[in-house]
Order: C-alpha cells, then structure tokens, then sequence
C-alpha cells in the first residue's frame, strides 16, 4: 500500500504524513528531508548548488540514511545525524535551487520507488502522486493559505530559539511555491486523481483523521 502526500510549503506534509504512517503502521518516508540533506551536504563541502554535476556526483559519494527512532524519522548523512540541521534558513532557502537539477532528483526518486517497492509507505513531498509514485492507491493534496503557511513557520523556528520576521517568512514561502510550482522537471502541482485537503484552521489531528477515513475507504474498495 502507497499513500502520497503533496503539497506546498507550511501546508502540514510532513507532521501529518508522520502520524497517519505511524496510525497505520506504515514506514513514512520525508522525500524533502532528502532534498534538505543534499542542500545541506553540498554548502557545507563546498559543492555549488547550481552545479548539478558536482550535486550528482556528491549524491554517489555519501550515504544519506532515513531512519525512525521512538517514532520519529531521523536523517542521517554519513552515520551524522542532520535532522536539526537540514531545517535551517539557509537550506530552506536553497533547497527550492538543488530540487530542480534532473539529476539530483533522478538520484533520490529512484531511491525513493526503491524504499517503495519494499515496505508499505507514507511518503511526502512535491511530486510523489504526479511523478514518483504515479502507482499509489490514495494520493492527498494538502494546501493551506499562505499566511497560514507563514505563521506555523513562524511558530515552528519561535519555539527552536531561531529569530524570524513574519513578513520575510511569507515573501520566503511565496518565492519557493514560485520555484517549485515553475520548475521544468516534475513540479509541484495536484494530481488529477488525488483529494484536496485544506489544512487553514484545522488541527493536526482533524487532518490526520481525515486521511485515515481516505485510507480506510480504499481498503474498503479494494475487498
């Protein structure tokens, strides 16, 4: 069983992708964590991130693990844990840049259909219904308005310590929906047979909920 989550930054993917995976007893999969550990990679080694050879050819050379430790994923890249770090500002801002190299993405969507193909899945991201697994039984477009998006943010690097600006977090938000809904290869947009979930003044666990039912009504079909 595959179920995709899409959506926009801020919507909710990846804490809600988390609980309904660890409700179902599925292995949930952060397909942007990946892309944040290959931005995180390469400007801490010195590799260019509009260089998408060096990009690629670094992706050959580290070993970039998932792991779920006491329910939550980790992220590690050459045995270092990076799950704090791969959430920076500064890789926020770039990793919008590195998603869009072909060969980046070739590299982790085949690791990706891979994990896939192994284990029953809750998999996240921008492109999983439309692009990396065309195949999933239920596929969910979760979206939010942009203010929203800005104060959970917000809200999310207030409680880290991290200083942030309400205003550039949305101008920050609105220039990645730009990239990542422009981008040549595989952008962001909803599938057609995939269900719109907005998120604007929901709680998590309503979410959540809702996704269950979806899930349970496609079990449901498919006996």
């Amino acid at each position: 069983m595959k179920i995709a989550i899409d959506g926009p930054a801020g919507a909710g993917k990846s804490t809600v992708a988390q609980r309904v995976a660890k409700r179902l007893g599925m292995l949930y999969v952060d397909t942007g964590a990946m892309y944040r550990a290959a931005t995180l990679t390469a400007l801490t080694r010195g590799c260019s991130i509009e260089d998408e050879q060096c990009l690629r050819d670094l992706l050959d050379t580290i070993d970039l693990t998932l792991e779920i430790h006491d329910g939550m994923q980790r992220v590690y890249v050459d045995g270092e844990d990076v799950t704090e770090a791969i959430r920076s500002l500064e890789v926020t801002r770039r990793v919008s840049t590195v998603a869009a190299h072909p060969l980046v993405r070739e590299k982790l969507v085949d690791m990706q259909r891979r994990i896939a193909s192994r284990k029953n899945v809750v998999m996240d991201g921008r492109d999983i219904g439309t692009s990396v697994l065309p195949d999933a039984e239920l596929k969910v477009f979760l979206t939010a308005s942009i203010e929203e998006r800005a104060r959970r943010r917000l809200q999310e690097l207030e409680q880290k310590g991290v200083k942030a600006e309400y205003g550039e977090l949305l101008r920050d938000i609105e220039e990645r929906d730009r990239k990542d809904s422009e981008r040549e290869i595989a952008p962001l947009k909803q599938a057609k047979d995939a269900v719109l979930v907005d998120t604007t003044g929901c709680s998590i666990d309503e979410v959540v909920d809702r996704i269950v039912c979806l899930h349970r009504e496609k079990i449901g079909e498919r006996t």
